[in-house]
């Protein structure tokens, strides 16, 4: 992964990443993946602060770019829309067990 551009923004307390990844002979990278690959770019950063933007894979190229934000709170990514938070819910630590566990109580059971 190449980082292209850097950019400390002290206003929203958030680093911006934009990136370039060429993949050649892989399958294009997961989301996932490209938090990993975000996480080990930025040591100290919280993989439940981190979101992936504008992740866009070029036809026929294995050339994958976007842009990453690393926010330094939880507070601090409230500026982000709530479709976001809902498309980034499935990586947190937190969400990820506890989904399961809140649609298994509204099925019920046999009383």
């Amino acid at each position: 992964m190449n980082i292209n551009e850097r950019k400390e923004n002290k206003l929203l307390n958030r680093v911006e990443i934009t990136f370039s990844w060429r993949h050649t002979g892989k399958t294009t990278p997961s989301r996932k993946e490209v938090m990993d690959i975000v996480r080990t770019l930025e040591p100290g950063s919280n993989p439940d602060w981190i979101v992936v933007k504008d992740c866009v894979t070029r036809y026929g190229q294995p050339l994958t770019t976007g842009t990453a934000f690393i926010y330094g709170s939880a507070e601090s990514m409230a500026v982000e829309p709530s479709y976001i938070h809902k498309r980034h819910e499935s990586f947190r630590s937190g969400t990820a067990d506890a989904a399961p566990a809140a649609e298994a109580t509204k099925e019920g059971g046999d009383e």
